[in-house]
């Protein structure tokens, strides 16, 4: 069955401990103007409303920052990747922070209810941090914590609140039961910046780390093809792309947490390649550009843009057959 590509485009930027990401979505587009590239009005697109004023507002969740209004914005941003999913089409999700992923897992899980979900996050952070063990309160450490359903309890180092409490249990029934995903059906590629609650919850949890030593030394194609045989028994698989995954060092800072010793783009596009070559990938998100950080020019983005058209192929061959 033939599905097209649709952009989604969700600017919000409220779980990042510095702001900026929210433009990371036009320096994207900018990147491909000065490429002479039609990308962005050669596929239809929907813009998901933030709610980035808050930053303005008195925030009482100093564990789980503008967690009500991350909320909020994933609760919209689920119904759109759910829509998108029941039309026949091809989400591929533009965000600004990484905490966007609650909505985005939660959209594909309320379309496809009865079928197993395999996530694939390529980032040099794990993501795996509850309000509970959160060192910085910023809420793009937490997505995947929230969808496991998993709080660390042993790692406890912060006491929340009721309302903390209540809204981190809203964000993990997002249209539909607690725990979207299995510890099982989750891979990284390229996580190396962690805490130790992190590293803790992940050992617990056997969740598998392809580091960017392990893919040049054992190579990228063995790598993706024993990750996709973890993943066998699921029926449909989400990547989430965060540009921090790339080495800060030779491309720029122009992310929320550059780290350096990352993959180089071409690597990057390899690993997507390989993966979206099995047919089960049905979702494409791509975070944390944030040019206002960015030490050369709109670097970052004109990288994250080349990477998407390398891949943008491959995404509608694999759609039409």
């Amino acid at each position: 069955m033939e599905k097209m590509i649709e952009l989604i485009k969700n600017r919000s930027d409220i779980g990042a401990g510095t702001r900026g990401s929210d433009l990371g979505i036009d320096a994207i587009e900018i990147a491909a103007i000065n490429k002479g590239s039609q990308y962005f009005i050669n596929y239809p697109f929907v813009d998901v409303p933030t709610r980035n004023s808050s930053i303005y507002q008195n925030d009482n969740h100093p564990f789980a920052k503008h967690i009500q209004q991350i909320y909020e914005q994933c609760k919209q941003v689920a119904s759109t990747v759910e829509d998108s999913l029941s039309s026949g089409n091809f989400p591929l999700v533009f965000s600004g922070d990484h905490s966007s992923a609650m909505g985005t897992i939660s959209g594909i899980k309320s379309a496809y209810p009865d079928k197993q979900l395999g996530v694939i996050w390529v980032d040099a952070h794990a993501d795996i941090h509850s309000p509970h063990t959160t060192p910085s309160g910023n809420m793009h450490g937490m997505p995947l914590a929230a969808m496991l359903n998993e709080d660390n309890m042993p790692c406890k180092i912060n006491e929340i609140d009721e309302s903390t409490q209540e809204f981190w249990n809203k964000l993990k029934r997002i249209a539909g039961p607690v725990g979207k995903i299995q510890s099982n059906h989750l891979i990284y590629f390229g996580v190396r910046d962690t805490e130790e609650p992190e590293d803790l919850v992940i050992e617990r949890l056997g969740i598998k780390n392809y580091r960017v030593e392990d893919t040049r030394q054992r190579g990228i194609t063995d790598c993706v093809a024993e990750a996709l045989k973890i993943l066998e028994a699921c029926d449909m698989v989400y990547i989430s792309f965060d540009v921090d995954s790339m080495d800060s060092e030779l491309i720029s800072d122009g992310t929320g947490t550059p780290v350096p010793k990352g993959f180089l783009p071409r690597e990057i596009v390899l690993i997507l390649e390989e993966i979206i070559r099995s047919g089960k990938v049905i979702c494409f998100e791509i975070v944390e550009v944030n040019p206002l950080l960015d030490n050369k020019g709109n670097k970052m983005a004109e990288v994250a843009f080349d990477i998407l058209e390398r891949i943008t192929p491959l995404i509608e061959f694999k759609s039409v057959n």
